[in-house]
């Protein structure tokens, strides 16, 4: 009996041993399990917040570009759609079949069709603007739709070519002239000597002509890359050795010139530069002023700038005209600029000139009565 009960005893033990084992072994389990579970929920929301931080980052960048993107589904309702659309549309699409202007819609609609990257350019709105598309299929059946501004692309290309065009022009004709004259005087040279002196005098002034606008070809090709500013630039004494620079023109033709230059701030900038600005402008006013008529320079400072103005009492410009007279080669009067030697050059100069110095150019004319240019340049600290 006791030997009974000491074999049932062991088995107890051994039982209970087993059962603290396995049961051991299932909270182990039960722990991997849990950190496995851990771990993999960790992984799917590090995959998430990934995900959502690729998808933030996705819609900054749509969201800062100048183009309008526009994705459109296979059923050709709209998809996505960036803020630009709506610059350059003026509205939101909903649709393929309410995109406009009709153009876009026609390309999209081709593109899909094609299964291929198609291109085109729209006009759109008043004033109008040029809008070029670019659409292409994707492998699910949607069409993105890109599109981009490039009104002021093309109009920099029609200023081009009217540039090349002008500039062909106003070389062309002095060419002429001097070969003309260059002609006449080898053929009067022996028989009408007496002509010859005139045509010489022709042929020097057209030379002459033809040097200033190269000059000014070159100038204002500099200009367009900038001015170095690295001299305190006494703008008072520019304008003084300006004044008397012209003080003979102004003589011979019949005009009046007064200049008042004194106490004057250092302005920051190209000394060359600014007496081209000078020069131009007093020039300008002394060909488009009458005999008996009048030029006043006058340099004062006012908050922190130095004011240049120059005023006629000469032809005025047209106020229809005004916009355009800083373009080159813009003449509101072309007989009498080339009458007088211009170049069509020099209000674009200065334009230039005062650009690159950080100032502007002001100019108010009354037709018949005059016109008065103002430069305003931030005075050196």
């Amino acid at each position: 009996m006791d030997a009974v009960l000491v074999v049932l005893a062991v088995v107890g033990v051994a039982i209970a041993f087993v059962a603290l084992v396995f049961l051991r072994r299932e909270q182990a389990g039960a722990r991997r399990s849990d950190r496995e579970r851990a771990a993999e929920h960790e992984q799917v929301w590090t995959r998430l917040d990934v995900s959502e931080e690729s998808r933030r980052a996705a819609d900054l960048a749509l969201a800062s570009m100048e183009e309008g993107v526009l994705l459109f589904g296979a059923d050709g309702a709209t998809r996505l759609a960036n803020p630009a659309v709506e610059g350059h549309l003026g509205v939101r699409p909903a649709s393929v079949d309410a995109l406009l202007p009709l153009g876009l819609r026609r390309l999209t609609e081709r593109a899909d069709k094609a299964r291929a990257a198609l291109a085109a350019e729209v006009e759109i709105g008043a004033p109008t603007r040029t809008l070029r598309g670019f659409a292409a299929p994707t492998e699910d059946g949607s069409v993105v739709l890109v599109l981009r501004d490039i009104t002021e692309t093309r109009r920099l290309d029609q200023v081009r070519r009217d540039f090349v065009a002008n500039a062909s022009h106003e070389l062309k004709t002095p060419a002429a002239s001097i070969q003309a004259a260059a002609e006449t005087i080898r053929t009067a040279a022996s028989e009408d000597p007496s002509v010859v002196p005139r045509f010489a005098a022709q042929l020097e002034r057209e030379a002459a002509r033809l040097s200033r606008i190269v000059s000014d070809l070159l100038d204002l090709s500099r200009l367009e890359s900038g001015s170095a500013l690295d001299e305190s630039v006494a703008l008072d004494s520019i304008v003084r050795d300006e004044g008397e620079r012209f003080e003979e023109p102004a003589a011979e033709a019949g005009v009046g010139l007064s200049v008042r230059a004194d106490g004057i701030p250092r302005v920051r900038g190209s000394s060359r530069d600014l007496a081209l600005l000078v020069r131009n402008l007093v020039d300008n006013a002394i060909r488009y002023t009458r005999p008996g008529g009048h030029v006043d320079v006058d340099l004062t400072s006012d908050d922190g700038e130095v004011v240049l103005a120059i005023v006629d009492t000469g032809l005025g410009i047209p106020s229809r005209d005004l916009p355009r007279i800083f373009e080159r080669f813009y003449r509101v009067d072309r007989a009498r600029s080339r009458e007088t030697g211009g170049t069509g050059l020099g209000l674009s100069i200065v334009k230039h000139v005062a650009e690159n110095h950080g100032g502007r150019v002001e100019v108010t004319s009354e037709l018949g009565q005059g016109t008065r240019f103002e430069v305003r340049l931030p005075a050196s600290a």
